[in-house]
């Protein structure tokens, strides 16, 4: 075959999907196991090889970027927060990188922005890690600068300037993204200084972050929340971030430790406490109760921590802070709390059989969704005296264990006589019920309501028959 031939026939084997191709090369592998057509075999098979050792090759190599904006705000990505996500001190906003790079290589650096993507352009496809990363650290470089440049002094021009970047939320973290860019070394150094977990946060942990964050570049007041917020990704519990500031103010007082530079790592701690409770109070809403055990701790843990190792006024900024973080998940989990009950009389009400319709089910989903509940008032009682809602919690766990007692007995009974019409429906209240005892009881009164429940069953059919 010509040179020509082949060249087409690679071109079509390409072409084909990865199914294709494997099937292919199986119809070809067996058709030279039985010694057919082995010249054309061969041949389609060498290709078809070809072609997916080089496909292999390439999906195995590190991808290889062609986004220089990629390279550029990689120092950031610890720091970036999505939109609808209040910002706070330490963090910047994703939605303003595109404006920011838009402007770099519109008018901030667009020269070099050209320069830098013809030489990536020309870096070969494998092996160019190091050569990327040296790029990168020109490009934060240069971006750095014209940053600096732009935010610098000046008149009426330097705003005229400002507002071609972007809108004021923009300009904002523009000043945050020029900081963080002049001093990327600084911050590669502090995240190789930091433990990758801090699991506790004692005097000895305290010690090493405190002597890690001696950087002097780090201890402005622009780039420190910025280092303490690298500290906080690290932390198994990041309300713990305040310790910080009582060691360096030698004080619990509120007023000594807010006079210190690390004073704002307790704003810190509040604004996030207040983002978990935002958080918290959507799952609910939406009944997502999966994650609600974990966050109602954290939220548990963070408040009684501020509570006790700081001496907050309540009229004070950050006392105030608190005392509505408190609130909000107060009325939150109460509002929530109060509604199970209900949920749960609904499934299990016990109604007169004429009031049962021909074919009525008990649905699984609200079932599950009540039992759901339920474990949340359960995990809500563990957590109820720091936010906020003893009183609520213990009451109506408590009616929902009688309630729950006494209509699994009753139904139970219920099955001895219930008309076959509406033994289905009855079964099925039973079984609900039996769920909610799981929760409310555990796995052993459980079953001993589930064996009742068979032997109410048996019992029935035994006097039907002997009748």
């Amino acid at each position: 075959m010509s040179q020509t031939s082949i060249e087409r026939l690679r071109e079509y084997l390409a072409q084909l999907p990865p199914q294709s191709q494997a099937l292919l090369m199986r119809e070809f592998e067996r058709a030279l196991e039985r010694g057919q057509d082995t010249a054309v075999a061969t041949l389609v098979l060498e290709q078809l090889r070809k072609i997916v050792r080089k496909t292999e090759a390439e999906q195995a190599a590190p991808p290889r970027t062609d986004d220089l904006s990629r390279l550029l705000f990689q120092p950031l990505e610890p720091f970036l927060v999505d939109a609808g996500v209040p910002v706070r001190v330490g963090q910047v906003r994703r939605s303003s990188l595109h404006p920011i790079w838009q402007w770099l290589g519109r008018d901030g650096a667009p020269a070099k922005v050209n320069e830098f993507e013809a030489t990536l352009a020309c870096l070969p496809s494998t092996d160019n890690a190091g050569q990327i990363d040296a790029l990168a650290l020109k490009l934060q470089a240069v971006a750095s600068d014209a940053i600096a440049e732009l935010i610098g002094p000046g008149g009426g021009d330097k705003s005229r300037a400002l507002a071609r970047v972007g809108p004021p939320n923009v300009i904002e973290d523009l000043y945050s993204i020029g900081a963080v860019l002049g001093v990327r070394e600084a911050m590669a150094t502090l995240g190789e200084k930091l433990p990758r977990f801090l699991r506790a946060f004692g005097d000895s942990q305290i010690a090493s972050v405190t002597a890690a964050l001696n950087i002097p570049a780090l201890q402005t007041p622009q780039m420190l929340p910025f280092a303490l917020s690298m500290v906080i990704q690290r932390m198994t519990a990041p309300w713990q971030i305040i310790r910080l500031a009582v060691k360096i103010a030698a004080s619990d007082d509120e007023i000594r430790v807010a006079a210190t530079p690390y004073g704002v790592a307790v704003t810190i701690a509040l604004h996030d406490l207040s983002c978990l409770a935002a958080i918290l109070r959507m799952d609910i809403k939406r009944g997502r109760f999966d994650t609600v055990a974990d966050n109602l701790k954290a939220l548990h843990d963070g408040v009684r921590g501020l509570r006790t190792e700081l001496d907050l006024r309540n009229d004070s900024a950050w006392g105030k802070q608190l005392t509505s973080i408190r609130a909000d998940i107060s009325n939150a989990l109460q509002s929530e709390i109060d509604s199970v009950p209900g949920r749960v009389r609904r499934i299990l009400r016990q109604r007169a059989e004429k009031d049962i319709p021909p074919g009525a089910r008990v649905d699984s989903t609200e079932v599950e969704e009540a039992a759901a509940l339920i474990d949340f008032v359960a995990t809500c009682r563990n957590y109820a005296s720091e936010l906020a809602i003893n009183e609520v919690t213990l009451r109506t766990f408590s009616d929902l264990q009688q309630y729950v007692e006494r209509s699994t007995e009753s139904l139970v009974q219920s099955l001895r006589a219930a008309d076959h019409k509406v033994r289905t429906y009855r079964q099925q209240q039973v079984q609900a019920a039996i769920r909610f005892c799981e929760v409310l009881f555990g796995d052993d009164y459980a079953s001993l309501m589930s064996r009742a429940a068979e032997n109410a069953l048996t019992g029935e059919r035994k006097s039907s028959r002997a009748s």
